[in-house]
């Protein structure tokens, strides 16, 4: 991999990766499109812990009144009602799905579900349900003329039912085009969560299995596996510097606008690449193997 194509796909690791567009699927498209070999599930993952970098410091604040809550309760028995650190356990219990069926479908992640035509199929099919959920959550929020406005629940409201939700919604996007972002905040959404709470809950949620994947990851590559480190270490410091100003343009965005340009463009992303596969214009292979 040579520096310019390092630095091409961090910039599109942090601009996707907390967008529901899925970060995993315009990595891949990225060195399709150019002719590069695929990065590969490793690159994705190492650069990620960059955009994970971002979310430890953007929610710094809440990270540690959750963590050092939720230590406080293991020892302290009144503390376990406290909402914190109920989040603590909450996250936890959240990142089980992920976990296992990371480890599971480990082969998979890394070969035939990198396949084009999935990816196509995952990004239209996700952007309708984020399309729908969007919809469901602006009919709640402005009412109608014979609905009243309903009110949406808050992160206060979440329990060990909802947060396993949304960790299932979660490791769904073990397979590229699916979008973690997207998914759980769908997830959330078709719950009745509003846009910020399941956007804060989604992000909190990716800490442990971004950080857990990319460490992992790490050990393979350490154990012989072919990473180019110089710019892969290079291409996680642009996700992190890129993500984190994504971070906090998408947290004010939320608060008053629509998914639905993004459902649109997830869609005529899907389509086009549908269409270019079908006419044999791009393999639904192209640059499989990880340079």
């Amino acid at each position: 991999m040579s520096w310019f194509e390092s630095f091409v796909l961090g910039l599109v690791q942090g601009l996707t990766e907390f967008l529901p567009i899925s970060s995993s699927a315009h990595l891949r498209l990225t060195a399709a499109f150019a002719g590069w070999h695929d990065p590969g599930a490793a690159f994705t993952a190492i650069t990620q812990i960059g955009t994970e970098a971002a979310v430890l410091i953007y929610f710094r604040k809440d990270i540690v009144r959750i963590v050092s809550a939720w230590f406080r309760s293991l020892a302290n028995k009144a503390m376990r009602s406290d909402h914190d650190a109920q989040m603590g356990w909450l996250v936890i219990v959240g990142s089980i799905p992920i976990g296992v069926l990371g480890v599971t479908f480990k082969d998979q992640i890394e070969g035939p579900f990198r396949d084009l035509r999935l990816i196509a199929a995952t990004l239209i099919v996700m952007g309708v349900i984020l399309g729908v959920a969007d919809r469901l959550a602006a009919r709640d929020e402005v009412g109608g003329k014979h609905r009243a406005i309903k009110e949406r629940k808050s992160l206060k409201e979440l329990g060990v039912r909802d947060g396993l939700i949304f960790g299932i919604c979660q490791a769904m996007a073990l397979v590229p085009g699916v979008s973690r972002s997207g998914a759980t905040i769908s997830g959330g959404l078709l719950m009745g969560y509003t846009r910020e709470a399941a956007a804060r809950y989604s992000f909190l949620l990716a800490i442990p299995a971004v950080l857990a994947s990319g460490a992992f990851e790490l050990k393979d590559a350490g154990d012989g596996g072919h990473v180019s480190w110089g710019p892969t270490i290079f291409a996680t410091i642009i996700a992190f510097v890129v993500g984190y100003a994504v971070i906090a343009w998408f947290m004010k965005f939320i608060t008053t606008k629509s998914f639905m340009p993004f459902v649109i463009y997830r869609v005529l992303l899907g389509i086009a690449l549908l269409a270019l596969v079908g006419t044999d214009t791009l393999s639904p292979h192209a640059g499989e193997s990880a340079g």
